[in-house]
């Protein structure tokens, strides 16, 4: 095996295959250079939001009654509450979201609205603040395909919605999609799949991977040797940003994730007080660094040199 892997770490990136052609990734052998975690799916930890009466009041209790009430949630703003991004992978922009003219909408709709707006083989993304974004894949007959509570389910989109507006997100990643049909079948091919049958760490890891049958969505899909070559650049203002890099990924997704989860004023609050960036004059404004303190750093990031451990 230790010859295996001193041969494996002498490929090239563009060595490691990412899809089969046909859109289904068989990639069923053991993983190099990460350890098998299965950890909860990071939306199992979020809040859910408490049922609302029909005009916003709290089941149970008739709307305007006397009875307490819970405050109505505010009207859910992308450009309040989202952070403007994008990840780069070397040089190459992999995604990208911004409010600036000319940018992929972001505007979001309710379920019943976002029906008419969906086709077969899309990706859908329902937000609501203070919690993690949810991605389904939009299958046709008012039905997508989810990974939920560590388990790939087959819903209603207004039932996977629960409650919370959504939106056709295929223009996010750049890779070149797979066709409609095959972006279904990758993900009805894997309903019922649950716990240590998953290959991805979180909702957008598993809708991403049925468009787009890149191995970088599973867990463990990359090679994590040498430097970190990808970045995830966030925008604190016009002129501005902020650039962590990851070995991974799948470490910059949950990153990217958590900040949607804590909203934007709560992530320039931690930059401001943590980071501190100080670009060096004649420079951009970019400023480069890992995770702030407190936060646990992703595996293989601490040494950008180190070697892959094999499980």
């Amino acid at each position: 095996m230790g010859n295996q892997v001193e041969k494996l770490t002498h490929l090239s990136y563009k060595e490691v295959p990412t899809a089969d052609p046909t859109g289904v990734d068989r990639d069923d052998g053991p993983r190099i250079g990460v350890s098998y975690i299965f950890s909860n799916d990071d939306e199992d930890m979020e809040p859910q939001p408490p049922p609302q009466g029909p005009n916003g009041g709290g089941v149970g209790l008739p709307d305007g009654g006397d009875g307490p009430s819970l405050p109505r949630p505010q009207p859910y703003d992308p450009r309040l509450h989202e952070v403007e991004c994008s990840v780069f992978y070397r040089d190459e922009c992999i995604y990208q979201k911004s409010f600036s003219p000319g940018s992929a909408a972001l505007s979001t709709y309710t379920p019943e609205n976002l029906l008419n707006k969906c086709r077969p083989g899309d990706l859908v993304e329902f937000v609501s603040q203070a919690q993690y974004p949810h991605w389904a894949v939009y299958v046709g007959n008012f039905q997508v395909v989810h990974l939920h509570r560590l388990e790939v389910s087959n819903s209603f989109l207004t039932d996977a919605s629960q409650g919370r507006r959504g939106r056709v997100v295929n223009d996010l990643y750049r890779y070149k999609p797979l066709s409609p049909s095959a972006v279904v079948r990758n993900a009805l091919a894997h309903v019922g799949a649950k716990e240590r049958e998953l290959s991805w760490r979180n909702s957008e890891s598993f809708a991403a991977w049925c468009r787009y049958g890149k191995r970088e969505f599973k867990i463990g899909g990359e090679l994590r040797i040498g430097k970190q070559p990808y970045r995830l650049q966030i925008q604190l203002s016009a002129q501005r940003s902020h650039t962590l890099e990851f070995q991974s990924l799948e470490d910059l997704i949950m990153e990217k994730r958590r900040n949607d989860q804590i909203g934007r004023t709560a992530v320039l609050q931690e930059l401001a007080t943590h980071l501190h960036p100080e670009p060096d004059e004649g420079d951009s404004d970019a400023a480069r660094t890992t995770p702030p303190p407190g936060r646990p750093p992703a595996p293989g990031r601490e040494e950008e040199d180190r070697e892959a451990v094999v499980h």
